[in-house]
């Protein structure tokens, strides 16, 4: 029994890992900037298209944005290390879905 359910685990653990590993997409009608840090005072490093699927590693609040998602001081840092503000990302909440930074 110990087994099986130790096999169970591991299937959900690993169907959520694929999950975030499908990533989240950009939403708007340009590309969007990434910064080196959470706001806008931040240097851009590169740019998103919409429709892209970005990883996120973590998030943390930063500068208050209104994007096309709506108005949030949340921060999305993705796995290329840069910042893009949550109001760019459609991650299905408007709350943290991954750890803090």
């Amino acid at each position: 029994m110990l087994a099986s359910t130790a096999a169970a685990f591991l299937t959900v653990l690993g169907a959520a890992s694929q999950a975030s590993a499908a990533g989240y997409p950009v939403v708007g009608t340009s590309d969007v900037n990434a910064r080196s840090g959470p706001g806008t005072s931040y240097q851009i490093i590169k740019t998103y298209k919409p429709g892209q699927n970005l990883t996120l590693v973590c998030q943390t609040p930063g500068e208050t944005i209104t994007g096309p998602l709506g108005t949030s001081n949340i921060w999305d840092k993705t796995a290329d290390g840069v910042y893009v503000s949550d109001t760019y990302v459609k991650t299905g909440s408007d709350g943290y879905v991954t750890r803090r930074c």
